[in-house]
Parts: C-alpha cells; sequence; structure tokens
C-alpha cells in the first residue's frame, strides 16, 4: 500500500484569502492509515468477524510501533462481552377495550423489541397510558411521571423534548435536542418507572427520520453482557407509527395535536388511554466478544490523571445478499477517525512526554449501540474522576479546508473556549452543527462518558469552504448522508482533499496538549444534562 506524506505543503491558489494551515507538520503518515483502515482487506470491520480479527491487529501493531504503553500487559485489547439479541417472532400488538379494541402490525403500525437477555417474552394485559414526552429533568424543572405509578403498565410517550416542539429557547434548549429527547433515554426512564412496555410515538420531523429508518433496520440488537441480562429494562420496547398513535388517540375521543398541548404544560398529568396491551416476543440469543484497542502515554508528572482521544473501529461488514459490492468500507464513518487517532499518537510521540497520561481508545460498536464505549465507561483504565476530558473523533472532513469548526452539541462545556482559542489561531470560528435538532451530540461514542460526567468533545471542520463557501459545503454533507452514509459507497477516495482534516489534527492536538500539560479541570455549563454527575465525580 502506497502511504502519502500528511503535510501542509499543499495550498489554495493565491486568489483565495483561506485561514491558514497549521504550521506545525504531523510527519505522520495519515491517509496510508485512512486508506488501510478503509481497505477491502479489512471486510468492513465488522464485531465478532475476520475483519475485526485483522482490524484489530493492524492498530495493535501501529500503536507497538509508535510506542504507546499496552493496555493491560502487552495486550492493547479491552475484551467487550456483547450478547445479540434477534427477535425471530413477533406477535401483532394487541389492544383491548370497549372502544380501543385493535390489532397492530409488526412493521407496519409498531416496531417492538426486547433488550432483555430472555427467549420468551410476554406483555400481557397491561394498561395503556400517556405520559407525554417521558422525561424526568430536574435541571429544567420537569416531570411527566411525577405522582405517576406505571409498573407493570404500557408508556406511550412522544419522541424528542418541549423545547423542539415549541421552538422555545427558554424551554429546555429550543430548537436544539436535549439528552432527553433521544429515544433511547426515553426507554431509559420509562425502565427506571417500572414500566412493562414503553412505545414512542413515531414523527419524521421529530424523530430527524421517517417510518422506513425505523421498520427498515434490522430488528437485531446488540447488548453488553451483565449478571442481571437486562431484567432492569422494560420487557418491551418500541414506536407506534404516527397513524396508529392517532388511530388509538382518536379512539380516546382526542387527538395528538390535543395530546401534545398537554404534555408542553409543566403541571402536565398523565392521562390513561383506554386500552390494555398485549404482546409475545421470541428471541434468539447469540454470545460474542468484541474487542476496544487501547494505547497510551504515561504522564510525566501526574500519570493517574489522563486526557482521551477516541474513535470508533467498527462498520458494518459484508452483505452477500448485495448483487455487486458486498463489502461496507466505512471510510469516512469511521476509518478516518480511527487514522487520525493513530496519527495523533504519532505526533505525541514525537516531542516530550505530556505531564498528565494521554490514551488513545480505539472502540468497538459503535455502530449497533455505542456497547464498546459503554464499556469502558465502566471498566475504565483511568478512573473516571481522574479523566480530565476527551475528544472524539467520528467522521473526518474529507472536502478540505473549512473556515468554521462545527460543534456537536454547541454551547455544552468548557472545552470550548479552549477549542475557540486554536480555531481562530487558524483564522476560523466555532459553529453549531446545522441540525441541533437531531441531536447527534448523543449519537457518538463520546455520549458514554459525557454520561458519567466526563466532558468530552465532539467537532469536525464544518460547512463553510474557504473557496467554495458554505452553500458548497453543505451540499457535499447532504450528499454524504444521501449517498454513502452507511452504504458499499463509502470508500476511501484519493482524490480527496485531507488539507481539511489536516486543520482539525492539528486543532485537536493542541487542545489536548494544553489539557494534557495543565492544571485544569473543565466542567460542564451550568444547567447541561451531564453537570451534576461531573461534580460529584470531581468531589471524590
Amino acid at each position: 500500500m502506497k502511504r502519502i506524506l500528511f503535510t501542509t505543503a499543499l495550498c489554495l491558489s493565491a486568489s483565495v484569502q483561506a485561514a491558514p494551515l497549521p504550521q506545525t507538520d504531523f510527519g505522520t503518515n495519515f491517509s496510508g492509515y485512512f486508506e488501510k483502515l478503509a481497505s477491502d482487506e479489512l471486510q468492513g470491520r465488522a464485531p465478532a468477524t475476520e475483519g475485526e480479527k485483522r482490524t484489530i491487529a493492524y492498530i495493535s501493531a501501529e500503536f507497538k510501533r509508535l510506542g504507546l504503553k499496552p493496555f493491560q500487559g502487552d495486550s492493547y485489547l479491552q475484551a467487550v462481552p456483547v450478547v445479540q439479541i434477534d427477535p425471530v417472532a413477533v406477535s401483532s400488538l394487541t389492544l383491548s377495550g370497549d372502544k380501543t379494541a385493535a390489532s397492530l402490525s409488526y412493521k407496519t403500525d409498531m416496531m417492538a423489541w426486547s433488550t432483555r437477555m430472555e427467549t420468551d417474552i410476554q406483555v400481557k394485559d397491561s394498561e395503556v397510558v400517556f405520559a407525554g414526552y417521558g422525561i424526568v429533568a430536574p435541571e429544567y424543572g420537569w416531570n411527566d411521571y411525577k405522582g405517576l405509578d406505571v409498573k407493570g403498565k404500557t408508556v406511550v410517550v412522544l419522541v424528542n423534548d418541549p423545547g423542539y416542539a415549541t421552538k422555545d429557547p427558554a424551554l429546555f434548549t429550543g430548537n436544539a435536542m436535549t439528552y432527553y429527547g433521544r429515544w433511547t433515554y426515553k426507554f431509559e426512564e420509562a425502565a427506571r418507572q417500572g414500566a412493562a412496555m414503553v412505545l414512542i410515538v413515531h414523527e419524521t420531523d421529530a424523530a430527524s427520520y421517517g417510518w422506513n429508518v425505523v421498520a427498515g433496520t434490522s430488528p437485531i440488537r446488540f447488548e453488553l453482557a451483565n449478571k442481571n441480562k437486562n431484567s432492569h429494562r422494560s420487557q418491551v420496547e418500541g414506536w407506534l407509527s404516527l397513524d396508529a398513535a392517532e388511530r388509538l388517540f382518536n379512539a380516546n375521543g382526542t387527538s395528538l395535536n390535543e395530546l401534545r398541548k398537554q404534555a408542553l404544560q409543566k403541571d402536565f398529568k398523565a392521562i390513561p388511554l383506554q386500552a390494555k396491551a398485549s404482546i409475545s416476543i421470541k428471541n434468539n440469543l447469540r454470545e460474542i466478544n468484541s474487542h476496544n484497542v487501547i494505547g497510551y502515554i504515561p504522564g510525566s508528572k501526574k500519570p493517574d490523571e489522563a486526557v482521551l482521544y477516541m474513535a470508533h473501529w467498527d462498520h458494518f461488514g459484508l452483505d452477500f445478499s448485495l448483487k455487486d459490492d458486498k463489502i461496507f468500507n466505512g471510510a469516512q464513518d469511521n476509518a478516518g477517525g480511527v487514522a487520525a487517532l493513530i496519527a495523533l499518537a504519532e505526533k505525541y510521540q514525537q516531542g516530550q512526554a505530556p505531564e498528565r497520561s494521554v490514551a488513545f481508545l480505539a472502540i468497538t460498536v459503535e455502530e449497533r449501540g455505542m456497547l464498546g464505549s459503554g464499556w469502558y465507561a465502566q471498566h475504565p483504565l483511568f478512573p473516571l474522576n481522574k479523566t480530565v476530558a476527551g475528544i472524539n473523533m467520528d467522521v473526518i472532513n474529507v472536502y478540505g479546508p473549512m473556515k468554521d469548526v462545527m460543534v456537536f452539541g454547541y454551547g455544552s462545556s468548557e472545552l470550548e473556549p479552549v477549542l475557540d482559542r486554536y480555531a481562530k489561531a487558524q483564522q476560523r470560528y466555532l459553529a453549531p452543527e446545522p441540525t441541533p435538532q437531531d441531536g447527534f451530540y448523543y449519537r457518538s461514542d463520546h455520549f458514554q462518558l459525557a454520561k458519567k460526567g466526563i466532558p468530552m468533545l465532539y467537532a469536525r471542520g464544518g460547512v463553510d469552504h474557504v473557496e467554495f463557501g458554505k452553500e458548497w459545503g453543505l451540499q457535499q454533507r447532504a450528499d454524504y448522508v444521501k449517498n454513502y452514509y452507511h452504504k458499499v459507497t463509502d470508500e476511501f477516495d484519493p482524490k480527496w482533499d485531507l488539507r481539511g482534516a489536516e486543520q482539525d489534527l492539528w486543532l485537536f492536538y493542541q487542545v489536548g496538549q494544553e489539557l494534557a500539560n495543565g492544571d485544569s479541570w473543565p466542567n460542564w455549563n451550568q444547567g447541561k444534562e451531564f453537570k451534576a454527575a461531573r461534580d460529584a465525580s470531581l468531589k471524590n
């Protein structure tokens, strides 16, 4: 494989007043790492396959070559035990009641599954209740479950959060989704409340994807192995189609719009729906093992304190049902991120050892629920209260230098002023992601550590191209989502302009260097949903 030196030698035409590229030469083989990780040889990097074996061997070899200290003993691997849950039979969802009798079809009217590691799941004659947005958010003075006992019941909730519904910046965070708007949170909270089943009403705009995504995605679930076999989760989780939900609400003499109006009031009280729900699910269970790949540089003065860099190595592997190309190479998502991880490790090893330790985490099973990062959060190399902060790299800019730095979860933490200083040194500016309502901050690996309170930065080159402008950049982003994201077409292209990636690598290096050689302990901004966890952690 040809390795291409990743330098700053390339420049824009003299006629373009571009933001200057960093003067620091990484001296890395970034594009070579990128091409290797996206190659057919690694077979799409699916966990627990030959593709995984080849991928983790390659990353481990690079970490060893660079002189990183292994995760444990002489191994860079952290085993991640996972259970695959395949719902081989899902019944219709039956609703019984004088006015609400109905049989809702699987994939047409509803989607349902169980994350419990059991072969037979039964919910029978469970009372149905509408619980608004299904949110308990002390920071916003919001509790949809106040005074409500849902033990053994079926909870129906709305997707996203009240801020999105009203676009009122004074309510939650307005149009930008919070953690409380994510469908995963809805399931977690309903389980904490003791619900037997939780069903989210699907709305395309509020969810940011259509029913075809809900019903067309593989129903197979992946969960971290645990002793209680997920008995703490609700028996059944799922979605109701908009049409099915409207029929249920209409049968109760109301409508989605009317119930939403009520749910947007802080004094909202749950509404019983005159129905009892029943469903059965049969699962096949398979235990598999995958691996995070972790190496680190011990700190010269405070080795017990650490700064993290992370990127997920996994993708979707092979699909032999496809006629032509069968490999999901996952070049942008996320061979580029792992290539950046190796490049940064290489850069760190060229200078003096940082005062704090710096760890490099190549994470598994991100695409199936951020499980590798979830496992690391439960079994960290460095204690969480000794972890200063982290930077996640998921999808690297391949379109050239940008004037903006796109920050996911914009305005969340004290890491952003640090990033902003170095962005200004490049004559760049920070900007929110173009679609904050989609909640992308909660959809990549850093989120698992953020939930534990660790400030995590998730940013990348934005859309305001130094030569072609913002509209062109937005077009590239839209084209990627439509034609490449999670498709076999996401392959390495030697024509990509990686100067923008170098811009971002320089930023990530400078932010990490400042944290690793300083004494600061960044926190979340006031009112953010993870601040309480950080405050509690720093007291220990």
